[in-house]
């Protein structure tokens, strides 16, 4: 069960955290009052905007939100933790403890990793559709503006994108606050319009939405694909609340967020049954003219805090891909020396940026790309909810029916969801799929060829049970520790045998030490290492970490020393073996070989990747046939 961090500091905690993940959690959701409702009357597939068809429409939303994420997400899924962790690599991670080697285990993982690569998907879109959709607010100020909405765009989300080395712990400060102000402004705005127009509320009736459905279900199957848009920063609820809790994410969703959107979702439709015409930005002429410039001010800051939370989301998922093995090592910096979870990948980070930019010069508005945005999220939302009943049905028996039958009615509306979205694949909806399946490629495939790469290394490697009763007394020993990295405890490293090919030699101390990659987020540090001795002056070392942390392996070390190993730093050497992949036969076809041999060049050293002294390490390399 979750440790829920709200419990410190009391109500006045409780109440800081919540602010706190305004800013973070609701930045995603937050801004989709800037172009959701106006989407379901845009384009040639639009609703006309009679009084019926708005009615339905917000109907459609507050149904939508209702169930989707106050009930599946916020009172639901976020039970569903692992180790107080969540998001879809944690709860696939969750999915495969309980599972275990089965293979319909082996199948719970291959959707949590493809939900995982639909994410990056959504992670390139929300910064352009974000951005764009905030900035369009000059054009309706100033239409002499309309020209320099993309340049405005792609400056801004330069700058984001430039200032991500820099760290988010200062920026950070200014997030809850700042979304406080916009949420409720959006709040402010709606009940202005609703006043005017109390007749709006009718449409939280269900039965509009029901009516239409069944009187138009071809129009309903279209409007299903912009009610989803005010859906899309549901997941974030889900993947953000290890950094929070689930108290307080729940508090600022029902305390504030939810009520915000309603409100002024309420109020854009008040404002089009007045005044038809303003469909064609209903946000932002919802704004009494004096408010107009500063509004956009606002939104854009809404929307920069939207995508700083999506990017950050992006550097978690991938540091978390890479502690289950489905990323080679990349080049992870720590921006904060007392905050684990503020992190920068460099190379996601312009891959990102190259990204976002090809998407606003190409699509150039956030009505063009409101068409490629809902596919990859709908898909995550399915597999989320395939995985939870998936826990549910092997690992829960408290109200294990009731759940299912929940977990049913959700999978269901989100097939719908998903399947309207589908209708948009030509008009862009293929981008986040084809990007989904090209990750989907690369995580499978390093996972595939690192598996195969042990699997030689173990062919090649002798056990080291014989090694131990074998030539170890005799070879002649040099002073110092010689700490060996392995992957697999029970083979002896291929980095120890050149060793003795090379110089016939062994040091006073032998440890071998393997680092275990757990599938919890974090290990206690009374549990980060087990010491064992094997033979009198040989060790092996079992060096745990969480996928959340930052391997350290001197640290870890420095926690073995009560069991007695005790290093000297100017006597210790580490040796680490590096494999490269060469061309011949092998299981892996040649296009797939050439990938994983691609992907292994970027991965970061050892070394660097463990924080091993720069001036103690000596690296050892071995060629090998996939």
């Amino acid at each position: 069960m979750q440790s829920d961090s709200s419990c410190h500091g009391g109500r006045a905690g409780l109440f800081a955290l919540a602010l706190a993940a305004l800013g973070v959690v609701y930045g995603d959701i937050g801004t989709s009052p800037l172009y959701a409702f106006k989407e379901a009357f845009a384009g040639p597939h639009g609703l006309y905007p009679t009084e019926a068809n708005i009615l339905a429409a917000l109907s459609a939303f507050f149904w939508a939100v209702l169930v989707i994420v106050s009930m599946k997400y916020v009172w639901i899924v976020l039970r569903f933790d692992n180790e107080g962790e969540g998001g879809v690599l944690a709860l696939t991670a969750l999915a495969h403890r309980v599972a275990g080697a089965s293979r319909g285990g082996m199948l719970v993982i291959a959707g949590g990793i493809f939900a995982a690569a639909l994410f990056y998907g959504d992670a390139i879109i929300t910064p352009a559709i974000s951005v764009l959709s905030a900035v369009e607010g000059l054009s309706i100020a100033t239409p002499a503006l309309e020209h320099y909405v993309v340049p405005i765009t792609v400056g801004i989300l330069v700058a984001l994108f430039l200032i991500q080395k820099k760290g988010t712990g200062q920026v950070g400060r200014f997030f809850g606050p700042v979304t406080l102000i916009w949420f409720g402004s959006l709040a402010t705005m709606g009940i202005a319009s609703i006043v005017q127009t109390p007749e709006v509320l009718r449409a939280l009736d269900p039965r509009y939405a029901i009516n239409f459905a069944l009187d138009k279900p071809g129009m309903a199957f279209v409007l299903l694909s912009a009610v989803f848009l005010s859906l899309t920063g549901g997941e974030a609820l889900y993947a953000d609340m290890g950094h929070f809790g689930a108290k307080p994410v729940r508090l600022a969703w029902y305390g504030l967020v939810w009520p915000s959107l309603v409100l002024n979702y309420l109020g854009q439709g008040a404002l089009v049954l007045r005044t038809p015409a303003a469909m064609e930005n209903p946000f932002y002429m919802l704004a009494p003219d004096w408010f107009l410039l500063p509004l956009v001010g606002l939104a854009t800051l809404a929307t920069v805090i939207a995508s700083q939370a999506t990017i950050t989301g992006a550097y978690s998922m991938t540091l978390q891909a890479m502690r289950l093995g489905y990323l080679p090592r990349l080049r992870i910096l720590h921006t904060s020396d007392t905050e684990r979870g503020q992190i920068y990948v460099p190379s996601v980070n312009w891959l990102m940026l190259m990204g976002v930019i090809v998407l606003v010069f190409q699509f150039r508005s956030s009505g063009a790309l409101a068409a490629a945005y809902g596919i990859a999220v709908s898909g995550t939302m399915i597999i989320t909810t395939l995985l939870t009943a998936y826990v549910v049905i092997v690992a829960v028996r408290r109200h294990q029916k009731r759940k299912l039958v929940a977990l049913a009615a959700f999978g269901l509306l989100e097939l719908l969801f998903f399947s309207s979205n589908l209708s948009k694949i030509a008009e862009g909806g293929w981008l986040p799929m084809a990007l989904g399946g090209l990750i989907f490629l690369l995580l499978t495939t390093w996972k595939e060829g690192s598996g195969m790469l042990a699997q030689q290394r173990q062919m090649i490697d002798v056990p080291m049970e014989g090694f131990l009763a074998g030539p170890v007394p005799d070879v002649p020993k040099v002073p110092g520790t010689a700490i060996y990295l392995t992957s697999e405890p029970a083979l002896v490293p291929s980095a120890l045998f050149h060793n003795l090919k090379h110089y016939k030699v062994m040091h006073e101390r032998t440890v071998f030490l393997h680092v275990v990659n757990e599938d919890i987020p974090r290990i206690p540090e009374d549990a980060r290492v087990t010491v064992r001795e094997l033979a009198p002056g040989v060790f092996n070392v079992d060096a745990r970490f969480g996928f959340r942390e930052e391997p350290d392996v001197p640290a870890a070390l420095r926690l073995a020393e009560p069991a007695g190993l005790v290093l000297e730093p100017m006597l210790t050497t580490y040796f680490v073996a590096r494999s490269s992949v060469v061309d011949g036969p092998g299981k892996l076809p040649h296009w797939r070989c050439a990938l994983f041999a691609w992907m292994m060049r970027q991965s970061e050293g050892a070394a660097s990747y463990f924080k091993l002294p720069a001036n103690q390490v000596v690296e050892l390399g071995t060629q090998v046939m996939l």
